[in-house]
């Protein structure tokens, strides 16, 4: 693969997060009195406004603003078990080295995001895309079109790096090539994307004077 530059989802992707994501999802879904297994498997990748809206339909407007301040109060402060995913801070060091663009794109709001990458110690990127950029989170291509545009490239010639469902879709629509990290193998999408890998670790990135080229290991 060849790019100019590198859009990153967080939770999943960079960073591991699903200790809290867990224990609060948890909680919250027994309070609206839905499944915890089905509100986990519906989450994954999307804005938390997106899926309360979701679990609360036919609830006000000013109930399911009241249950996203309580979550994020609660997921902008717990970061025990968080951590940054095998070959991460490598990675993104590497493409420091190599003055190699890269943005963080994620459906997580600012006071969450931020928490989760400063507990996982990664580097701050200098273009960090939330929720609160955009009109319409993953799956729609807002976000990812954002960081290619806020990075000055074409959406073609960024690599979207994802784990979820919702943002292999958003990178797909938005035009850009993806790399598919630890995805679930029944994903629908896989098949459309350049790369599949297990982890991080496998990425090898190179630059040729202008050219920068991306192998699996």
């Amino acid at each position: 693969m060849e790019c100019k530059g590198f859009l990153f989802d967080l939770d999943g992707t960079l960073v591991s997060s699903l200790p809290v994501v867990e224990r609060l999802w948890t909680e919250l879904a027994l309070r609206l009195g839905a499944d915890p297994a089905e509100a986990m498997d519906f989450i994954h990748g999307k804005q938390a406004i997106t899926s309360l809206r979701h679990f609360m339909q036919g609830r006000s407007e000013e109930d399911i603003q009241k249950e996203f301040v309580w979550l994020e109060q609660k997921e902008a402060t717990d970061t025990e078990g968080v951590t940054a995913l095998p070959g991460a801070i490598a990675l993104l060091n590497r493409l420091n080295e190599l003055s190699i663009p890269w943005a963080i794109v994620t459906s997580g709001s600012i006071p969450v995001a931020y928490a989760r990458a400063d507990a996982s110690h990664l580097p701050r990127p200098e273009v960090f895309i939330t929720a609160e950029q955009v009109a319409r989170g993953k799956p729609e291509p807002d976000a990812y079109l954002l960081g290619a545009k806020s990075l000055g490239f074409e959406p073609h010639e960024c690599i979207v790096v994802e784990d979820a469902r919702a943002g292999i879709q958003s990178g797909l629509s938005a035009g850009c090539q993806v790399i598919a990290v630890n995805a679930p193998l029944d994903t629908p999408e896989l098949p459309q994307v350049n790369l599949s890998l297990n982890s991080l670790e496998q990425l090898l990135i190179r630059r040729e004077e202008n050219k920068i080229y991306v192998t699996q290991q």
